[in-house]
């Protein structure tokens, strides 16, 4: 008996997977906030803006005008902080600070303020523990030195003979001889 119910258990879906579900159903409960009279004047942009007004009827939520933001819109609890990808994110700082991460529930974000040297090593240590890393940027240069690697021997003919076609396609410019200018004749020249 007590094994069939821990099979059932198995077999559900994961909480973060459940709960971002839930937290998209939500969202398309919510209405539009709308900048209040926004659909009457050209000169007003549709994204939301507090209605500081006495008498504006957004504020005062009189019947028959859009809503405006209130507790009530709440998305659930559990979804509130999940990434877009179901895990939570965990600001990291250098190396150490991995050790307290879970990978199965938790990413991490470097923080911006660490630098090249440090966030190097915090993505080899996250990559060992086989840790998701949410703001890493691959750059080009990274990309074509896997590649290359991959490759082997072959990827750098291909690149020899790329670079032996682009010297032969650039020509020498010919250097033009300094033009002959006229110089004009001083006060006390005379001309010829």
């Amino acid at each position: 008996m007590a094994t069939e119910k821990t099979q059932k258990t198995d077999k559900k879906p994961s909480l973060s997977r459940e709960a971002l579900r839930a937290r998209t159903r939500s969202r398309n409960k919510k209405p539009k906030f709308v900048r209040a009279e926004s659909w009457k004047y050209d000169r007003f942009s549709l994204s939301w803006r507090k209605p500081k007004g006495l008498d504006n009827k957004i504020r005062r939520k009189i019947k028959g005008w859009p809503p405006g933001p209130s507790v009530g819109y709440k998305g659930p609890k559990v979804a509130r902080g999940l990434h877009p990808s179901g895990y939570r994110e965990v600001i990291v700082y250098n190396a150490q600070d991995l050790s307290a991460v879970d990978p199965n529930t938790q990413a991490i974000r470097i923080a911006h303020t660490v630098g090249k040297r440090k966030r190097a090593s915090v993505i080899a240590e996250a990559k060992k523990l086989n840790i998701k890393i949410l703001n890493v940027k691959i750059s080009a240069e990274t990309k074509e030195k896997e590649e290359e690697t991959a490759e082997g021997a072959e990827g750098e003919e291909q690149e020899q003979k790329q670079e032996d076609k682009s010297k032969k396609k650039e020509k020498p410019k010919k250097e033009k001889a300094p033009k002959k200018t006229k110089s004009k004749p001083q006060k006390g020249e005379e001309k010829q």
